[in-house]
Protein backbone atom coordinates (compact mmCIF):
# COMPACT_ATOMS: atom_id res chain seq x y z
CA UNK A 1 0.00 0.00 0.00
CA UNK A 2 1.18 3.62 -0.97
CA UNK A 3 2.13 6.31 1.65
CA UNK A 4 -0.61 8.08 0.74
CA UNK A 5 -3.45 5.69 1.12
CA UNK A 6 -2.05 4.25 3.96
CA UNK A 7 -2.18 8.02 5.53
CA UNK A 8 -5.56 8.34 4.76
CA UNK A 9 -6.97 5.25 6.01
CA UNK A 10 -4.54 5.86 9.11
CA UNK A 11 -6.60 9.32 9.40
CA UNK A 12 -9.85 8.01 8.56
CA UNK A 13 -9.45 5.47 11.44
CA UNK A 14 -7.87 7.76 13.96
CA UNK A 15 -10.95 10.20 13.20
CA UNK A 16 -13.60 7.22 13.88
CA UNK A 17 -11.89 6.09 17.20
CA UNK A 18 -11.58 9.70 18.05
CA UNK A 19 -15.22 10.36 17.51
CA UNK A 20 -16.79 6.92 18.89
CA UNK A 21 -14.84 7.90 22.31
CA UNK A 22 -15.81 11.91 22.67
CA UNK A 23 -18.87 12.09 20.71
CA UNK A 24 -21.08 10.02 21.32
CA UNK A 25 -25.07 10.40 20.77
CA UNK A 26 -26.54 12.60 23.00
CA UNK A 27 -28.97 10.42 25.41
CA UNK A 28 -32.19 11.93 25.40
CA UNK A 29 -34.48 11.73 28.27
CA UNK A 30 -37.76 9.51 27.46
CA UNK A 31 -40.92 11.22 28.32
CA UNK A 32 -42.87 8.70 30.94
CA UNK A 33 -46.13 9.07 28.71
CA UNK A 34 -44.80 7.36 25.28
CA UNK A 35 -45.92 4.17 24.86
CA UNK A 36 -43.12 2.02 22.81
CA UNK A 37 -45.05 0.72 19.28
CA UNK A 38 -43.74 -2.20 18.18
CA UNK A 39 -44.58 -3.79 14.88
CA UNK A 40 -43.70 -6.72 13.01
CA UNK A 41 -42.06 -6.19 9.86
CA UNK A 42 -45.02 -7.31 7.99
CA UNK A 43 -47.34 -5.47 9.96
CA UNK A 44 -44.79 -2.02 9.14
CA UNK A 45 -45.07 -2.77 5.46
CA UNK A 46 -49.13 -3.22 5.31
CA UNK A 47 -49.33 0.14 7.15
CA UNK A 48 -46.64 2.08 5.42
CA UNK A 49 -46.04 2.93 1.74
CA UNK A 50 -43.21 1.51 0.05
CA UNK A 51 -41.17 4.50 0.35
CA UNK A 52 -41.86 5.24 3.81
CA UNK A 53 -41.49 1.60 4.70
CA UNK A 54 -37.80 2.31 3.16
CA UNK A 55 -37.11 5.74 4.79
CA UNK A 56 -38.64 4.62 8.72
CA UNK A 57 -37.45 1.11 8.83
CA UNK A 58 -35.08 0.80 6.98
CA UNK A 59 -33.25 4.18 7.23
CA UNK A 60 -33.27 5.41 3.75
CA UNK A 61 -33.16 8.83 2.93
CA UNK A 62 -35.49 10.60 0.33
CA UNK A 63 -34.38 12.85 -2.56
CA UNK A 64 -33.46 16.30 -1.97
CA UNK A 65 -36.16 18.74 -2.73
CA UNK A 66 -39.27 16.43 -3.28
CA UNK A 67 -40.97 16.79 0.18
CA UNK A 68 -44.25 18.95 -0.04
CA UNK A 69 -43.08 19.68 3.79
CA UNK A 70 -40.36 21.71 2.68
CA UNK A 71 -42.65 24.40 1.66
CA UNK A 72 -45.31 24.38 4.19
CA UNK A 73 -45.92 27.33 6.31
CA UNK A 74 -49.03 27.51 8.23
CA UNK A 75 -48.97 27.25 12.14
CA UNK A 76 -48.99 23.46 13.42
CA UNK A 77 -47.29 20.18 14.61
CA UNK A 78 -45.44 17.59 12.37
CA UNK A 79 -45.71 13.98 13.50
CA UNK A 80 -44.26 10.30 12.94
CA UNK A 81 -45.86 9.25 9.89
CA UNK A 82 -45.18 5.75 11.83
CA UNK A 83 -47.31 6.34 14.86
CA UNK A 84 -48.32 10.14 14.68
CA UNK A 85 -46.09 11.13 17.83
CA UNK A 86 -45.51 14.89 17.76
CA UNK A 87 -41.77 15.41 17.19
CA UNK A 88 -41.68 19.32 15.77
CA UNK A 89 -43.70 22.25 16.09
CA UNK A 90 -43.94 24.68 13.39
CA UNK A 91 -42.10 27.58 15.06
CA UNK A 92 -38.90 25.67 15.44
CA UNK A 93 -38.94 25.06 11.13
CA UNK A 94 -36.67 26.90 9.28
CA UNK A 95 -35.83 26.95 5.62
CA UNK A 96 -31.83 25.48 5.70
CA UNK A 97 -31.44 25.20 1.92
CA UNK A 98 -30.69 21.05 1.89
CA UNK A 99 -33.94 20.37 0.34
CA UNK A 100 -35.06 18.47 3.81
CA UNK A 101 -37.50 19.75 6.58
CA UNK A 102 -35.10 21.18 9.32
CA UNK A 103 -36.07 22.39 12.80
CA UNK A 104 -33.79 23.97 15.48
CA UNK A 105 -35.71 22.02 18.04
CA UNK A 106 -37.89 19.10 18.52
CA UNK A 107 -40.57 18.64 21.38
CA UNK A 108 -39.21 17.54 23.82
CA UNK A 109 -38.23 13.83 25.01
CA UNK A 110 -40.17 12.80 21.14
CA UNK A 111 -36.82 11.52 20.05
CA UNK A 112 -34.28 9.16 20.41
CA UNK A 113 -30.53 9.56 19.11
CA UNK A 114 -27.37 6.97 18.13
CA UNK A 115 -24.33 7.15 16.07
CA UNK A 116 -24.07 6.73 12.28
CA UNK A 117 -20.82 5.66 10.72
CA UNK A 118 -22.52 4.26 7.46
CA UNK A 119 -20.34 7.74 5.82
CA UNK A 120 -17.41 6.74 7.85
CA UNK A 121 -17.41 9.79 9.91
CA UNK A 122 -20.03 9.66 12.38
CA UNK A 123 -23.18 11.72 12.12
CA UNK A 124 -25.87 11.56 14.49
CA UNK A 125 -29.05 9.90 13.94
CA UNK A 126 -32.33 10.68 15.24
CA UNK A 127 -35.67 8.68 15.85
CA UNK A 128 -38.93 8.85 17.11
CA UNK A 129 -39.34 7.82 20.57
CA UNK A 130 -42.52 5.69 20.27
CA UNK A 131 -42.14 3.53 17.41
CA UNK A 132 -38.39 3.90 16.47
CA UNK A 133 -38.66 5.28 12.91
CA UNK A 134 -36.15 7.03 11.64
CA UNK A 135 -36.64 10.53 10.74
CA UNK A 136 -33.10 12.48 10.04
CA UNK A 137 -29.40 13.32 11.33
CA UNK A 138 -29.10 16.39 13.46
CA UNK A 139 -26.33 18.36 12.81
CA UNK A 140 -24.36 21.93 14.26
CA UNK A 141 -25.28 24.50 11.72
CA UNK A 142 -28.59 25.50 12.97
CA UNK A 143 -30.01 29.20 13.77
CA UNK A 144 -30.36 30.24 17.26
CA UNK A 145 -31.55 29.46 20.17
CA UNK A 146 -29.78 25.96 19.72
CA UNK A 147 -27.50 25.92 16.77
CA UNK A 148 -28.87 22.65 15.52
CA UNK A 149 -30.36 21.92 12.70
CA UNK A 150 -32.48 18.45 12.76
CA UNK A 151 -32.91 17.76 9.21
CA UNK A 152 -35.79 15.54 8.49
CA UNK A 153 -37.34 12.78 5.93
CA UNK A 154 -40.41 14.73 4.71
CA UNK A 155 -41.90 11.09 3.85
CA UNK A 156 -41.41 10.12 7.67
CA UNK A 157 -43.47 13.26 8.55
CA UNK A 158 -47.36 14.04 8.40
CA UNK A 159 -48.48 17.70 9.33
CA UNK A 160 -51.58 18.59 11.65
CA UNK A 161 -52.34 22.16 10.84
CA UNK A 162 -53.50 24.12 13.71
CA UNK A 163 -57.26 24.31 14.10
CA UNK A 164 -58.36 27.90 12.93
Amino acid sequence: MNKTRRNLFSFLAAAGLAARAGAAAPAAPRRADIVPLRLTEAQWRERLTPQVFAVLRQEATERAGTSALNHEKRKGTYLCAGCDLPLFESQHKFDSGTGWPSFHTPIAGALGFKTDFKLLLPRTEYHCARCEGHQGHVFDDGPRPTGKRYCNNGVALKFAPEAA
